[in-house]
């Protein structure tokens, strides 16, 4: 509970919770089903690391080029409604995603699968600005860590079972009808989740324009870091700016600069490998469904509980000494993956990488609002926006490109010193 209550939530805002706490549910579904299997599916029907690339890089493309434009046409329209409608037609891309194998040769399932993403990006970016701007305004300010944590702890239990459940369905039922059943799933799970948003009512609280993030896992998905397509968590903030400018990259000019160059640097080795994974997990360590999605509930598990303990780390060695420290051993789940020949290291790399992860991503927002000053918070998460979407965007290009040059393996293990040289960078600049 939290610490401190003025008073008790009203009616309005108990049920505000509950449909907060069931989109969560429902997208942990969706996160567990067709998110988690999306990329495996890909590479199975042979996709190459850079289509699969394009899985991560279109939707960054996407938001570099319509954020700024988005919040600005959100600035005049009900957050509510904009949240509930760019949710249905982000998630009617999953619904789309069940008959493909029926209409589609496997080449051509590919291009497809890149081409929804692509177009589901769109209503995905009015989503995440306004949902984050909606929460703002529903949930008061000394409930938002009661609410986020339930969320948090929500999606990561529903998202790991949902995995387990789903990799059996894979392994049992024959290709490719078991993924057009685990897409109906994730398309199931999407809406539902889609209609809880719908269902949120204003509460009068007034919006907020600057304050801390929202520090929600839930708020698009769990973690990109097994490789799954993934919106990530807690790089979105409020773009509500009347009348002011919504990116100043004039303040890049002072140490914010070598601070964001250094964020840039790590999301870019950090996206470098993503590609590879899916395609190194079905064509190298031969892994099947449900080996896969063991490992995917791991590491969501272990986030989960090690996120649970994060306030207790950073209480003693503070924000900077945590996130130096877990960027610098980062690349262990690399190295991990590229000395394996069998499931058993990719179980123990997501079982440490998910408590590595859950430091590093509670690092980075804490962290960065560490070096933002609080008058001008707006205008600064905007540009770690903008480097967030070019770091997934260099990272998801560079990958592929890198794997035609050395093959699949060795680009895996170069990644573990990429990603070590992102840690000293935070060490020196962050």
């Amino acid at each position: 509970m939290p610490s401190s209550i003025p008073k008790p939530p009203t009616p309005i805002q108990r049920a505000n919770f509950r449909n907060l706490y069931f989109d969560m549910l429902w997208f942990g579904i969706l996160a567990g089903s067709t998110i988690t299997f999306l990329a495996v599916y890909a590479a199975r029907l042979g996709a190459s690391s850079f289509q699969v690339g394009l899985l991560s890089a279109g939707p960054a493309m996407v938001n570099l080029i319509i954020t700024l434009p988005a919040s600005r046409w959100l600035e005049s329209r009900p957050l509510i409604r904009s949240a509930f409608q760019g949710a249905v037609w982000n998630r009617l891309g999953y619904v789309v995603l069940i008959p493909l194998p029926l209409l589609l040769s496997s080449k051509a399932q590919v291009w497809g699968i890149v081409l929804i993403i692509l177009v589901m990006s769109v209503a995905g970016a009015v989503l995440l600005i306004s949902f984050n701007a909606m929460f703002a305004d529903v949930v008061p300010p000394e409930w938002r860590a009661y609410v986020v944590g339930r969320r948090n702890a929500i999606v990561a239990i529903s998202a790991a079972v949902s995995a387990l459940i789903c990799g059996q369905l894979l392994d049992m039922i024959i290709f490719p009808i078991n993924y057009q059943i685990v897409f109906l799933i994730g398309a199931v799970g999407g809406m539902m989740s889609s209609y809880h948003v719908g269902r949120i009512r204003a509460a009068g609280n007034p919006p907020s324009v600057t304050g801390k993030p929202l520090e929600d896992l839930g708020l698009a998905g769990v973690s990109r870091l097994v490789g799954q397509f993934r919106q990530s968590p807690d790089l979105r903030f409020l773009l509500r700016r009347e009348g002011k400018p919504l990116l100043r990259l004039d303040v890049l000019r002072g140490p914010f600069g070598s601070f964001m160059l250094a964020y840039f640097m790590f999301y870019t080795f950090m996206y470098i490998p993503l590609p590879l994974f899916p395609i190194y997990y079905v064509n190298v360590l031969n892994l099947s469904d449900g080996a896969i999605s063991l490992g995917t509930a791991i590491f969501n598990t272990l986030t989960m509980l090690a996120s649970l303990q994060l306030s207790r780390v950073t209480a003693r060695f503070g924000y900077r000494r945590v996130l130096v420290f877990n960027t610098l051993i980062f690349g262990q789940y690399c190295l991990l993956l590229a000395l394996a020949h069998s499931a058993t290291l990719f179980w123990i790399a997501s079982m440490t990488g998910g408590i590595i992860w859950a430091m590093i991503n509670g690092g980075l927002i804490n962290r960065l609002m560490e070096r933002v000053p609080e008058n001008d918070r707006t205008a600064y998460m905007a540009l770690h926006n903008m480097a967030f979407n070019l770091g997934i965007l260099t990272g998801s290009l560079v990958g592929p490109v890198l794997t035609g040059w050395v093959g699949l393996r060795e680009a895996i293990f170069i990644s573990t010193g990429l990603r070590f040289l992102g840690g000293v960078l935070m060490w020196l600049w962050a």
